[in-house]
């Protein structure tokens, strides 16, 4: 059997990627990679657009059409990313409990009281009780993985799906921040009574006291509590799309405002990433899309600098790809994973050869 060295000499990063191989055409083991990929297809409690649990698949697929030299990490690919196996039950079980949320949501729309409505009231509490247990399950699986000494990175499905990642790493740092990019505060407390709603995610976070900051950024849609909340925590700070970009139309440059963003950053940082955070050309089939938005460069710029800065990257999720008709959704969501890895990488001391400049 080839040794890892041995794979990096035969393999020719400019050909396609092997189509029997794990993510990005990579030939490398799980044990032989740096970096691992947790999918996690699920999608229970959308309201709106549908297709997320069928992300990590589509970012799957179109990962061997991305060209392996990258422009800011060149060797980023000889680290081996290898994706953990898709668990076909947890695909299964998304579905299965999807189908029971339809019904509680278009109850709530119609004005009805689902705490009256005995199977209704049934079905949510079943809905809550598997989402929990699927926490627990991706964090004992985040913590294997950690264990081995791996950089992990959650790619999902519906933003409820990182909350058991985050619990791992609360396990093993005492304190952190997240960096938020989203259209959506995600702020709501048990959205439409499911307890662990793609809506909730960071109302939920931040209850772990190991979260001591959330700084949330492309914010363009959000209610009443969840604005209220975010105003009254100390742990959160919110620059809303408008902002942002009202900052800019009077002068003050992409760079300014990225060096504001990470100065408020706790020294550890982990990086939660909505693809509805940018124009929805990016991510047109994206679940819950809200105009406005930051562009690929701009993101890409901010997370670059956060790796180039004194804070440590323990973690990153991405979130919210849903296909379409055509591969651009997926084909986005896999460029943007890429360079994530390569953020994690080089932050972390890991080599990812110079940059390319022309």
């Amino acid at each position: 059997m080839s040794t890892k060295e041995e794979k990096i000499v035969n393999f020719d990063p400019s050909q396609p990627g092997l189509a029997d191989a794990s993510i990005y055409g990579l030939p490398f083991t799980a044990e032989e990679s740096e970096i691992i990929i947790i999918p996690v297809p699920w999608e229970v409690t959308v309201s709106y657009g549908a297709g997320t649990s069928l992300g990590p698949e589509a970012i799957l697929d179109a990962s061997f059409q991305v060209d392996l030299l990258h422009e800011d990490f060149p060797e980023l690919w000889k680290l081996g990313i290898f994706m953990d196996e898709i668990p076909e039950d947890w695909k299964f079980e998304s579905q299965r409990l999807k189908t029971l949320a339809q019904p509680i949501i278009e109850a709530l729309e119609n004005g009805e009281d689902v705490q009256t409505l005995s199977i209704l009231k049934e079905n949510q509490e079943t809905i809550n009780e598997a989402c929990r247990s699927l926490n627990m399950r991706l964090e004992e699986r985040v913590q294997f993985w950690i264990a081995k000494g791996k950089k992990v990175i959650l790619l999902g499905g519906d933003h409820s799906t990182p909350l058991g990642y985050y619990k791992a790493l609360a396990a093993n740092y005492g304190n952190f921040g997240i960096l938020h990019f989203d259209a959506h505060m995600d702020l709501r407390d048990a959205y439409e009574g499911f307890t662990y709603s793609h809506a909730s995610i960071m109302f939920n976070t931040i209850q772990l006291p190991q979260v001591t900051k959330l700084i949330q950024v492309g914010i363009r849609d959000f209610c009443e509590q969840e604005a209220r909340l975010a105003i009254e925590s100390e742990k959160i700070h919110v620059f809303t799309d408008k902002h942002l970009k009202s900052k800019q139309f009077e002068g003050e440059t992409w760079s300014n405002q990225v060096d504001q963003i990470i100065d408020l950053l706790p020294e550890n940082v982990a990086i939660s990433f909505d693809i509805d955070a940018l124009y929805r050309w990016y991510c047109p089939n994206t679940g819950t899309p809200v105009p406005g938005g930051l562009s690929y460069e701009q993101a890409t710029y901010m997370l670059s600098k956060l790796a180039n800065s004194n804070r440590k990257i323990i973690g990153i999720d991405l979130v919210e790809v849903a296909p379409g008709e055509d591969e651009w959704d997926g084909n986005v969501g896999a460029r943007l994973l890429f360079h994530l890895c390569g953020v994690f990488a080089k932050n972390n001391g890991l080599n990812t050869g110079e940059a390319i400049r022309f």
